[in-house]
């Protein structure tokens, strides 16, 4: 991979969690807990995974520098979104925590030298994976829920419309207009 290449990639890593917090001011947090079905993620539940992953993450990036050649687990994310509670457990915290991991993990990776980026380790899934690939997919992973996020939005508002403001009729205006000076002592029939 060219430098430019990945430093466009390094860029987008660092830039994830703002992202991330820029697309939650989208949704109102009184739909964060709405499962579009049983088996799909709530908003609340994708951020929770990403603090776990975020986590996860943070080590393993530390192997490929530090251990180059060592497995890596993979997470077994819906067991762990079943078996950790994610409902119970605060989405500040987790958001707090993937802010300051990434971060951490972006400015350990912007000094690291050309050669350890073609170090690998063991993957589970993907085999030997060097830490180019792993930015790849690291990069991804944010706006991929991101992205899921806003679907769930989406599918919320179908079953959950934008409530409109009433319109009040002519009369309705005029009782109120007189309501306001009673209530304000004012004598009614006064201008």
């Amino acid at each position: 991979m060219k430098r430019e290449s990945r430093q466009a990639l390094l860029d987008a890593f660092g830039r994830a969690p703002h992202q991330l917090l820029t697309a939650l001011r989208q949704f109102p947090k009184r739909m964060w807990l709405y499962k579009p079905s049983p088996e799909r993620w709530s908003i609340h539940e994708i951020i929770l995974h990403l603090a776990d992953c975020e986590a996860h993450s943070y080590v393993c990036c530390r192997r490929f520098i530090a251990e180059p050649g060592s497995a890596v687990f993979r997470i077994d994310a819906p067991r762990w979104a079943g078996s950790l509670g994610y409902f119970h457990q605060s989405t500040r915290e987790a958001l707090e925590i993937v802010r300051r991991l990434r971060r951490t993990t972006h400015e350990l990776l912007k000094s690291v030298p050309e050669a350890v980026w073609l170090q690998t380790v063991e993957h589970p899934r993907e085999g030997r994976l060097s830490l180019e690939r792993w930015l790849e997919h690291q990069a991804r992973h944010i706006p991929h829920h991101v992205e899921q996020m806003r679907e769930n939005f989406e599918l919320w508002l179908r079953t959950h419309p934008p409530r409109r403001a009433a319109s009040r009729r002519p009369a309705e205006l005029e009782l109120t207009s007189t309501t306001r000076r009673i209530d304000s002592g004012v004598p009614a029939g006064t201008p």
